[in-house]
């Protein structure tokens, strides 16, 4: 059985997908949509590696009211 780490990796990189789902069919969303594909997917792998880590200043968007 998966640990919580895993499930919430796997979790994550469905948003992931979903985000880049919905920027391929709205032009309006996809810059947004991206940042926030590419944040979940991030996540996803440091919550795989060290899920008790803390994130760095460098983890964070460049516009952090980017990311909805």
């Amino acid at each position: 059985m998966a640990n919580n780490a895993e499930l919430a990796a796997k979790l994550l990189r469905a948003a992931s997908n979903f985000f880049r789902a919905i920027a391929d069919q709205n032009p309006e969303l996809k810059e947004q949509m991206l940042t926030n594909a590419d944040a979940c997917e991030l996540i996803a792998g440091r919550v795989e590696v060290d899920p008790l880590g803390e994130p760095t200043d460098t983890d964070a968007p460049s516009d952090p009211e980017q990311l909805n």
